[in-house]
């Protein structure tokens, strides 16, 4: 048997690995754009941050590695196109630029996303860069690192946006954030903990534009200014974080379906709508557990799961992905937040009869040093009081305990057991009643 798996970064080294040791004797081609494979980007906002110097640190694995366990890995070949009639993939090698074709047996599809850069005037300027790549992470940083450039402009207050806050804040830059809508991370956590999350970084000085579009930047060879509707403010560097888009543009034509944001649609099996090609990773969408269509969530742990869960079943097994919950997570200056499954938008769009909840506590007990005000939401069906999803924000122990939400959301639990379920207690660590026992038990 002979497996091509394009792209050879999250899900696309999983996968291959995982295959290796299902099946001793298949031949294993990987053909990945960059230079290098196993790139953990999630790392790079604290590479930036300066947390950690030595690059090689967000690598799991090397060419050499994988090539020992009977691996072929061609570094910098690029698929051009996908012919899932004759079964082959045209590649082109970018050393020499010439181009071949391939036979494969089995398609795996790991080809990730790129940064979107929306049309704003003169974005071609000098120290204006978007934060996907290991050498956009070298870029950044030498910039980052130069006295010369001391205010940041953020564009974007998702994820990746909000991580370079930090990082720039701890290398004592002055940060200004542009967000289009109303509030940061909207698409992520209700208003609750967004409300709470803007505060703290206000608090840490940091310059929330919210409702605002940028338009444009100013500058004669490098970026001076960041210009909108209202307002030109003054900048030394720009990040461009606003979101994401899938890398499948070269499978137009093809009959693999698609989101309309070119996402791959896939099973839980990772099969696409074409036999014998799987997808998985950032260029896929994933399925839900409490969704019944794919859902597009870019995530590197869920990347991981697929790839493992594929590499299985390109060597003939019928492994399945239950269902993600878009678990996630964020720390901001003192603060940190984590979500699990659906937040109370998301709920009612999907026709759930919802009730929420959202209470505030303490994260452990007053004799004990450093105690903090940990919040916590859950949303769940108002008739049975199943768990839907949950959101937990504080200074200390906020994302470990939204994890017990998820596990109970994946057990399908209501908040009554919720309220009574048996959690650690110690002074240092909870109160005796913790505070999601008191969520779940204010949750009727």
């Amino acid at each position: 048997m002979r497996v091509i798996i394009i792209g050879g970064i999250a899900a696309g080294m999983s996968a291959a690995a995982k295959l290796r040791r299902a099946d001793k004797e298949a031949e294993i081609i990987v053909f990945e754009k960059k230079d290098y494979i196993s790139f953990g980007a999630c790392g790079l906002p604290y590479f930036v941050g300066d947390y950690f110097t030595e690059k090689e640190r967000m690598f799991a694995r090397t060419k050499e590695q994988m090539e020992s366990l009977g691996i072929q890995v061609c570094l910098q070949h690029e698929v051009l196109a996908v012919d899932e009639h004759s079964n082959q993939v045209t590649v082109k090698d970018l050393c020499d630029d010439s181009t071949r074709v391939e036979a494969y047996d089995k398609l795996l599809i790991a080809t990730g996303a790129s940064g979107i850069i929306p049309p704003m005037e003169h974005s071609d300027l000098a120290n204006i860069h978007v934060l996907r790549s290991l050498e956009d992470g070298i870029d950044v940083k030498e910039l980052f690192m130069s006295d010369k450039v001391k205010t940041v402009g953020i564009i974007g207050a998702g994820f990746i946006g909000l991580e370079v806050v930090e990082a720039a804040k701890k290398l004592g830059k002055e940060v200004h954030v542009f967000q289009i809508s109303g509030r940061i991370l909207r698409e992520v956590f209700d208003p609750e903990v967004t409300e709470l999350l803007e505060e703290e970084l206000r608090r840490a000085g940091v310059h929330l534009h919210l409702n605002t579009q940028v338009l444009g930047f100013e500058g004669e060879t490098q970026v001076e200014s960041i210009r909108t509707k209202d307002a030109s403010i003054p900048v030394d560097a720009v990040i461009i974080a606003t979101g994401v888009r899938p890398n499948t543009s070269f499978l137009e034509g093809t009959g693999i379906e698609r989101l309309a944001n070119g996402a791959i649609i896939i099973d839980n099996e990772g099969k696409t709508s074409v036999e014998n090609i799987y997808a998985a990773g950032d260029c896929a969408t994933v399925p839900h557990l409490l969704k019944s269509e794919p859902a597009y969530i870019p995530l590197a742990t869920t990347a991981n799961k697929l790839g493992r869960i594929v590499g299985t079943n390109l060597a003939g097994g019928h492994e399945v992905l239950e269902g993600t919950l878009g678990s996630s997570c964020i720390k901001l200056m003192e603060i940190e937040a984590g979500r699990t499954g659906l937040t109370e938008t998301e709920a009612k769009n999907l026709g759930y009869s919802v009730k929420t909840s959202f209470i505030t506590d303490k994260n452990h007990t007053n004799y004990y040093p450093g105690q903090e005000k940990i919040s916590v939401k859950l949303i769940y069906e108002a008739d049975t009081l199943r768990l839907l999803g949950g959101q937990v924000v504080g200074k200390c122990d906020a994302v470990q305990r939204c994890n017990v939400i998820a596990t109970a959301i994946y057990a399908k639990m209501t908040t009554k057991q919720l309220g009574m379920l048996d959690l650690c207690y110690a002074p240092p660590f909870s109160r005796t009643w913790d505070v999601l026992n008191v969520a779940g038990n204010a949750s009727k």
